[in-house]
């Protein structure tokens, strides 16, 4: 294997959890509400799944099911579907909801899980190429700087920046191309059978984390490190032989 792609959210980073956005986000607008109301509207926009990276909609609205489909073609298709799931929850300020999402963006919202660091830096030691490859509706790039992680990606390729999203096998093609790599010398790191699993249509192996909390999954990713030199089957999806 002489590249690996990466998913963004619930595979490298995490983002906090509803409440903690809630509360962020009530500070940057300097509004009290009681523990209970907090506790409420947070269980409430957690159900909606109003927090981009968070859980998904428990159900769908009629004014969002028309988009939420092609949300991560574009930044305004994306801020539209998730503004939308938001404002089905009552909150104290209509101005809170586009907040919200804003404070989604932040470097500050999201978190590297415990071994990423130390596995793009391996990766990188290696000599591997490392792309990242991300269902998206807007410019991650900020989260890894922030992090000190962008020294060791050596391209994103981001959804709403080409009109495409995971699973169509053009966005993973990109990325090879990008990296200057083989899709069959690949190896596709994803949470989302569906989406990253589109891969596997170039030839590109394909394993599977865990969409979980960070300080639940603390070892995840390290098993890409045993992948790339042993270019075993992954998770059920073999490489294409020559």
């Amino acid at each position: 294997m002489t590249a690996v792609l990466f998913d963004f959210s619930g595979t490298l980073f995490r983002v906090e959890s509803t409440e903690s956005w809630l509360r962020g986000g009530l500070a940057e607008m300097r509004m009290e509400l009681a523990e209970a109301e907090v506790a409420e509207a947070a269980r409430a926009l957690e159900v909606m799944g109003a927090l981009p990276g968070g859980s998904a909609p428990s159900w769908l609205p009629e004014d969002v099911a028309s988009v939420w489909g092609v949300r991560d073609k574009s930044a305004a298709l994306h801020r539209a579907a998730y503004t939308a799931l938001s404002r089905h929850v009552a909150l104290p300020d209509d101005g809170l909801h586009d907040l919200l999402y804003d404070r989604h963006m932040s470097p500050a919202a999201w978190v590297p899980y415990p071994d990423t660091a130390e596995v793009l830096a391996s990766l990188r030691e290696r000599g591997i190429g490392v792309g990242v490859v991300s269902n998206i509706g807007w410019d991650i790039r900020p989260v890894f700087r922030e992090h000190g992680l962008d020294p060791y990606v050596d391209t994103y390729v981001l959804s709403y920046e080409h009109g495409v999203q995971k699973p169509d096998p053009r966005l993973f093609r990109t990325a090879c191309a990008a990296l200057g790599v083989d899709p069959r010398d690949v190896v596709m790191v994803g949470d989302d059978r569906r989406a990253d699993g589109g891969a596997a249509a170039l030839g590109c192996a394909v394993h599977f984390v865990d969409h979980l909390p960070a300080a639940e999954r603390p070892e995840g990713l390290r098993p890409v490190l045993d992948l790339v030199g042993a270019g075993a089957r992954v998770n059920g999806v073999a490489p294409q032989t020559r």
